[in-house]
């Protein structure tokens, strides 16, 4: 099964980072998020994935292709002007890069991937943000009810503590917690191929037509995720993730190294 992974935006609001580079290029414990992404499908046995590039695609295409020098012990022959690489373990990926326009919606983007996607069921989510979803219960939840389309619902972190009252004596307090109410879209999404005939074009945003629409036919569920979740849309969201890399131990790290 392919695996849709839209890394063409601009990241404006990550701009310390994303002037230089793509926002699925910054790095958490000195790894583009996408590749964080990429070893999660991996650890489910997902291996096949077509990114939708836009805004600085040259950097993702860089570092694909210099992938395997970068990951591995080398011995540069000069005269022969050979390169030999050796004690390296390279994932058995294929990745496919096609530039589908920098001023491209998400939906717009979406569209663009048909003719490598094929008319199948597919995965698709973000280039910015990882979870320990288990896909394997995802994809059985999509194949279980027959609709179109799947969205993991999340219930993020609070940004700031979270009180309870018995009128002004606070009868509890949680630092930060998982919001308790409100499930929010999270990505991580099983589709059929049918999917985009709800796109019309590149100036289409995914999030709000398509998604409305599929909704509105009774096409659309969700599979409720309670685990960790988390964007990276912020320089306070990539401190965050750095700081539980540093750590050692990542909530999203469902990978052995």
């Amino acid at each position: 099964m392919k695996v849709a992974i839209l890394a063409g935006g601009v990241g404006s609001r990550l701009s310390e980072e994303t002037q230089t580079k793509p926002k699925p290029m910054v790095e958490i414990g000195g790894r583009p998020i996408l590749w964080h992404i990429l070893k999660h499908y991996d650890h489910y046995g997902l291996k096949d994935f077509t990114l939708a590039l836009g805004y600085k695609g040259e950097c993702i295409k860089k570092y694909f292709v210099d992938y395997c020098s970068l990951e591995s012990n080398l011995t540069v022959k000069l005269a022969a002007g050979a390169v030999e690489s050796h004690g390296n373990k390279r994932p058995d990926w294929n990745v496919e890069m096609i530039d589908t326009g920098v001023a491209t919606l998400t939906g717009g983007r979406i569209k663009r991937l048909k003719p490598y996607v094929g008319n199948v069921r597919f995965m698709l989510t973000w280039g910015d943000g990882v979870s320990n979803v288990n896909l394997q219960k995802l994809l059985e939840f999509h194949q279980a009810h027959g609709k179109i389309a799947t969205v993991t619902a999340v219930r993020p972190a609070a940004r700031f503590g979270h009180m309870m009252f018995d009128g002004d004596r606070v009868t509890e307090f949680s630092e930060k917690p998982q919001a308790a109410e409100g499930w929010v879209n999270g990505a991580f999404f099983v589709l059929e191929p049918e999917v985009f005939d709800y796109i019309d074009g590149d100036s289409t945003q995914w999030e709000r037509e398509p998604m409305e629409r599929l909704a509105a036919d009774g096409q659309l569920m969700a599979y409720r995720h309670d685990g960790f979740w988390q964007c990276m849309d912020t320089l306070r969201d990539k401190v965050l993730l750095e700081d539980l890399w540093q750590d050692g131990n990542p909530p999203w790290k469902t990978w052995d190294d």
